[in-house]
């Protein structure tokens, strides 16, 4: 290990101001998710697993955006791309703690389609300004912020919540979302390398793009051949050509990491809900943020260590800990013993995260990778929508321990899986 690429890090300005900014920027959305909860079960009579499919369907509006956002940004540019999510962060959030729940349900759909995607843009950003061993570094300090930020939003939260301002709550984090979005676009952090000449950009991009797709799996044009209608190959590439060229960057690999961020997502969201339903069902609910602070600051030690690494840790080994570690929690009683068994877990949450992230940088060349972080987005989200329903309807089921125990058990199935898949392509492939 080496600490010492922390400093050389932090010494260049563009990537200080970058975390500096992501960290600040993060803080109104990670409040959100305490906030629209407990408003949901508090303010508007609601149980916990209504709660969670808010929360999917908030999730799963974000996972269909991110790609698309994504793609904005590698196509428009940053500034462009980010005036729709300026707008509709202080337009919806101030409307849903309004509305009854039939309503608020389409309203946090569009919010998430339309959120402000700073986790992408910081983690695009980050591949540029930083390589080699220090892009790694780069992604454990983010996700080291990332907690800090974890640490500050649910406390502030869940106090605003219990205090009965769950309106007012919800109306500031769109508003400080949206100024947060107007910042970014004056900084306006890089997502793409300079190129000295035009020709060389082109030459540089025909040479990803003809090694991505020569390491493509046959699997992959066979279904976008599935995806054409008879008779369109006659016309040229068509439809397939044109799915084939947009997904090369998709390969097996890439695949894999996708999943290990859903699982990840999963097991995460499902905790969150679990903790926020163990301290609520006890008349404990201002005892949040000592939960948050355990849980997010043995993640910050996870990722400082992870981030000080010379070599990388698969990610799927990172997860099969944590989810493995979450089980636990189901099984504390209190306070305390909730805060102490959460710090297992944590110490794997940061590297878990900064490992995927740092895997798809490395894998999707830079003209692509927009929009490949913007589908790594949709994975994490896409998983926090599958984790938080699970944990909800095992909440109403069977008390808080369950939701701890039903997103650790699946993480744990989803990796075992994977490593069996792992397996047997490696073996396929020595064949």
């Amino acid at each position: 290990m080496n600490f010492a690429l922390y400093r050389e890090l932090l010494a260049v300005r563009p990537i200080r101001r970058l975390l500096l900014v992501g960290m600040v920027a993060r803080i109104p959305h990670s409040a959100a998710g305490v906030l629209l909860t407990l408003h949901i079960v508090l303010t508007l009579d609601q149980g916990y697993a209504a709660a969670g499919a808010a929360a999917a369907v908030m999730t799963i509006g974000i996972a269909v955006g991110a790609p698309w956002r994504g793609r904005r940004v590698d196509t428009v540019g940053l500034r462009t791309a980010l005036i729709p999510s300026v707008i509709s962060e202080a337009v919806i959030w101030s409307v849903v703690p309004h509305v009854s729940y039939q309503w608020l349900l389409p309203l946090v759909f569009v919010g998430g389609l339309l959120t402000l995607p700073i986790f992408s843009v910081v983690r695009q950003s980050l591949g540029v300004l930083a390589d080699g061993d220090q892009r790694r570094t780069a992604f454990a300090l983010d996700a080291i912020s990332t907690e800090v930020v974890f640490m500050i939003g649910p406390a502030a939260g869940a106090i605003v919540a219990t205090s009965g301002f769950t309106v007012l709550g919800l109306t500031i984090v769109g508003v400080s979302t949206s100024l947060a979005g107007l910042f970014l676009m004056w900084f306006n952090p890089p997502t793409r390398s300079a190129v000295q000449t035009e020709e060389g950009e082109v030459d540089q991009r025909h040479a990803a793009e003809a090694a991505v797709v020569s390491a493509a799996p046959a699997h992959l044009q066979e279904a976008a051949a599935e995806l054409v209608p008879a008779g369109a190959t006659r016309r040229g590439p068509g439809l397939r050509g044109k799915v084939a060229h947009n997904f090369a960057w998709f390969t097996a690999t890439v695949a894999a990491v996708f999943a290990v961020a859903a699982g990840a997502g999963m097991v995460l969201s499902g905790t969150d809900v679990g903790i926020v339903a163990a301290l609520e069902t006890g008349g404990r609910q201002a005892e949040i943020g000592i939960i948050f602070l355990f849980w997010c600051a043995a993640s910050v030690v996870g990722g400082l260590i992870y981030g000080a690494m010379h070599r990388p840790v698969s990610p799927i080994l990172l997860l099969l800990g944590m989810a493995a570690l979450t089980i636990p929690m189901g099984f504390a009683h209190d306070t305390w013993s909730l805060a102490l068994v959460s710090i297992l877990p944590g110490l794997l949450c940061a590297p878990v995260l900064s490992s995927a992230s740092e895997k798809v940088a490395d894998l999707v060349a830079e003209e692509r990778r927009g929009e490949a972080m913007g589908w790594y987005g949709s994975a994490l989200t896409g998983g926090v929508a599958l984790g938080a329903p699970l944990a909800g309807i095992f909440i109403d089921g069977t008390g808080p321990s369950g939701g701890f125990v039903a997103v650790g058990v699946a993480g744990v199935v989803l990796c075992f899986a994977g490593l069996v898949l792992q397996q047997r392509r490696r073996g396929r492939i020595s064949a």
